[in-house]
């Protein structure tokens, strides 16, 4: 009797390399800067602080239903995520696991991003944006490694999102209500 074969890791068809060569093909205007890894939004604020614009946080989420949730929301954004689920239409939430990030986003923990939708052809996952992000001049992302950070202007996120077919749903966190009237 042979031993089962070691579970193979899934190879993401976009990496930081082949993403920012993406953007770059689709004339997204980008500002990438490398950095010491980042795991959790408290030890990149010193970092973050010279960089202009909105930095995230990025929740990957699966809720009872098996449905799949990426939440960007603004670092110092609070998200209850006991009431969160009656607001866009899921059942109860609980963090999705890494095989699963890996196999829908093509990241690992720590580098959760909305960037990572570009692996997600298939639109498995649905994606939960902060209404703060979605006003901001600049937004901040991992470009699927926490190794970096990418800054892209608002007009830039949008046509990130244009091009991938995503509409996401934006939450005003404080008010715990959708933005009705979110286009792209």
């Amino acid at each position: 009797m042979s031993a089962a074969p070691p579970e193979q890791d899934v190879i993401p068809a976009f990496d930081r390399e082949r993403l920012l060569a993406w953007l770059a093909a689709q004339g997204v205007a980008h500002v990438t800067h490398d950095h010491p890894a980042v795991f959790r939004v408290e030890e990149g604020l010193e970092l973050k602080a010279a960089l202009p614009g909105a930095h995230t946080k990025n929740l990957f989420l699966k809720d009872k239903k098996g449905r799949l949730w990426l939440v960007s929301a603004r670092q110092d954004t609070e998200i209850d995520l006991k009431a969160l689920p009656r607001v866009i239409g899921s059942d109860r939430l609980s963090f999705g696991n890494e095989a699963l990030m890996r196999e829908t986003l093509g990241v690992r923990p720590g580098s959760v991003t909305a960037l990572g939708l570009i692996n997600d052809p298939d639109q498995r996952v649905t994606f939960v944006l902060d209404r703060a992000l979605w006003e901001a001049d600049i937004v901040n992302f991992h470009p699927l490694t926490n190794t970096a950070t990418t800054g892209l202007a608002q007009p830039a996120f949008r046509a990130v999102l244009k091009a991938l077919g995503r509409r996401p749903i934006v939450v005003d966190f404080a008010r715990l209500s959708v933005m009705d009237g979110a286009t792209i």
